[in-house]
């Protein structure tokens, strides 16, 4: 049986579980928190007093936080390629009565909150050039991403379940340096996103958890062959308005770390806890080959510890049209 047949046959296999674990790891529309929760009430008396108090503790953020920020958001409003991605794994069909279909739509529905709220909030706050936002988004959608993953169900599940935990880090960071500069309802709003990537995070990691069950070795291969190439982030072609190839995603990234909100050691530390959550260590009945690939995998963690701990990170601020220099 080819390799692509085999991954057909355990996605199929594993459908029978995909309800139960929407019923697990997803809400109800009608239960789970909207972007209205956090934002000023538009049809209320007090609209434009709740816009000004967003707008003066607006200003106690410093340039850095606003670049992350947005960074942050144009990755959370890029969702249609995400969808459009996860749509074309194999295993994954657009009729309703495909049970990996469904996770994907309602998995969606659910992160499309985010890119909404934070886009919102964002306008409101008066401390970015919404129009430049506006034009890295849509770039960043119509220029789609490669990831590495091809359709292989096993590859593009070890991705989610390593970057919604990512995603939850970032947001999580956020929310503390929000709540550090007294701005409450930021912090809470970033913080319940980041509750949503952890419970998206586990729902994949469980994913990737049952696969080892019925398909160990080549679980394995494609966990190191995703390690090798390296996990990059859904926003990795980033550019600004009149950029061909831009330097958007790199600058954000050292901002990113410049301020703690993700590192090089987040990435280890993420490595590490799908290392030891999925038990590496233990799995049995693996071909020669996925042996290997184990104990790579088991060592990789204290190996790239020693290279995040010797990167230097630039200084100097680099300058986003979405953040007007006056805010610095």
């Amino acid at each position: 049986m080819s390799l692509k047949n085999k991954r057909l046959e355990v996605m199929r296999f594993l459908e029978k579980d995909v309800d139960a674990l929407i019923q697990k790891y997803l809400i109800p529309v009608d239960k789970i928190w909207q972007p209205s929760d956090f934002l000023p009430d538009s049809e209320g008396d007090n609209f434009f007093n709740e816009v000004t108090e967003i707008r003066e503790l607006a200003k106690e953020l410093p340039y850095d936080f606003w670049v992350v920020l947005v960074g942050d958001m144009i990755t959370e409003e890029a969702l249609p390629t995400y969808e459009s991605w996860l749509m074309d794994v194999e295993g994954v069909d657009q009729v309703d009565t495909n049970p990996w279909g469904k996770w994907v739509r309602q998995w969606t529905g659910e992160e499309n909150r985010h890119g909404d709220v934070l886009n919102k909030y964002l306008y409101l706050s008066g401390r970015v050039n919404m129009k430049e936002i506006e034009i890295t988004t849509q770039h960043l959608i119509t220029d789609g991403f490669d990831i590495g993953t091809d359709r292989d169900p096993y590859k593009n599940f070890v991705y989610t379940s390593f970057q919604e935990l990512a995603t939850y880090v970032s947001h999580n960071r956020v929310a503390k340096l929000a709540k550090a500069k007294g701005n409450k309802q930021l912090a809470k709003m970033c913080r319940i996103i980041s509750g949503d990537e952890m419970r998206h995070h586990n729902a994949y990691s469980e994913f990737v958890e049952r696969i080892f069950k019925v398909d160990p070795s080549q679980m394995m291969l494609a966990f190191q062959y995703m390690m090798k190439q390296k996990i990059v982030m859904p926003a990795q072609f980033l550019r600004e308005s009149g950029d061909k190839i831009g330097t958007a995603f790199e600058e954000f990234s050292n901002t990113a770390q410049r301020i703690g909100v993700y590192t090089s050691l987040d990435y280890v530390d993420i490595l590490d806890k799908l290392v030891k959550r999925w038990e590496i260590d233990k799995i049995t009945d693996l071909s020669d080959e996925a042996e290997k690939a184990r104990d790579y995998l088991i060592n990789l963690p204290a190996r790239m510890l020693r290279l995040a701990d010797r990167m230097k990170i630039p200084e100097n601020s680099f300058q986003f049209k979405w953040v007007e220099p006056a805010t610095k």
